[in-house]
């Protein structure tokens, strides 16, 4: 299993220099990717309350700050020269894919053919709004979007209509470094979500569920690819993680990656077990210090370096 990090572009640590920071050491010391999030912005009195990972719902003081995740990537892209690059995730439908697909290119071509485009749907009626898009037909405009990605990536000539965008024959000749295109991994747990991973995506990107859900859909997910004549060896299973350790231990109640260093640790291994690809450990909520970012990440995962 690899092991990332969320780079620190949101909460009290955000800074480039912070960002810098964390991407060198990250790379010194072997983790093997580094992922930014997307947050727009974090309401006064939220009108949808449906966090993951959070118990009433409400967002996490220290999503007030947020650097643009991709601003963080090239950013960390320029410090870099071999850990992958990540979004866990994007929101999708606040981009006109057109543009987001030029921006992307230009990333991968930036990180020398690093990025993985990590897209997800959004949830907040609020940051929706900011953003003057409508929050239905979340689910068509995704699979929109990933209709002109492919066609902006991959197509020397682009000709492609949908029901938001049409684009005339034309050229964009700045392509991603990988071909076809980026790896494409999303984030999703309703029934449509699962079967749109398991019929065209590279992967999943959970966060914020029970280990055992993250088991079982997975398992779904890739009985899905299955029947759509895919290999569901080749997909990835991605878990994202922001670890909060006590001193005291958690309980059997406790939510997943919480708890005492020795309950974390283990769900560390379970999430292998369950056939992840990758971890992320984000400590954005909970880091005091840049260095805390580098030696948590280190303690939690010295069972598993070690193993390997």
């Amino acid at each position: 299993m690899k092991l990332g990090l969320g780079l620190p572009h949101l909460g009290p640590l955000a800074s480039p220099g912070a960002i810098r920071s964390v991407a060198m050491t990250a790379e010194a010391v072997g983790f093997d990717s580094l992922w930014a999030m997307d947050r727009l912005l974090a309401p006064v009195t939220p009108r949808t309350l449906a966090y993951p990972g959070s118990s009433d719902g409400t967002l996490p003081a220290a999503q007030q700050t947020v650097i643009d995740p991709l601003v963080a990537l090239t950013v960390a892209a320029t410090v870099t020269e071999h850990v992958t690059l990540g979004t866990d995730v994007l929101v999708a439908p606040w981009y006109p894919p057109v543009l987001l697909g030029r921006t992307l290119a230009a990333i991968d071509q930036v990180s020398n053919g690093r990025l993985v485009v990590g897209l997800g749907l959004g949830w907040s009626i609020d940051e929706f709004e900011a953003v003057g898009v409508l929050m239905t037909r979340r689910g068509q405009r995704i699979e929109e979007s990933l209709d002109v990605l492919s066609a902006v990536w991959s197509d020397d000539t682009i000709d492609i209509r949908t029901a938001h965008e049409r684009i005339a024959p034309s050229v964009m000749g700045a392509k991603p470094i990988q071909r076809p295109r980026p790896p494409i991994l999303l984030g999703a747990h309703s029934d449509a979500g699962l079967e749109r991973i398991a019929r065209r995506a590279d992967g999943w990107l959970p966060f914020g569920l029970p280990l055992d859900d993250i088991e079982q859909q997975w398992m779904g997910i890739q009985r899905l690819a299955e029947r759509s004549g895919r290999d569901p060896a080749a997909l990835q299973l991605v878990v994202r993680a922001d670890p909060q350790v006590d001193a005291k231990p958690g309980g059997r109640h406790r939510t997943a990656f919480t708890g005492s260093l020795s309950e974390v640790t283990t769900d560390i291994e379970r999430v292998q077990e369950i056939g992840a690809t990758e971890l992320i450990l984000d400590f954005h909520t909970s880091a005091r210090t840049v260095d805390d970012i580098i030696d948590w990440a280190l303690c939690l995962t010295q069972p598993t370096r070690a193993a390997a």
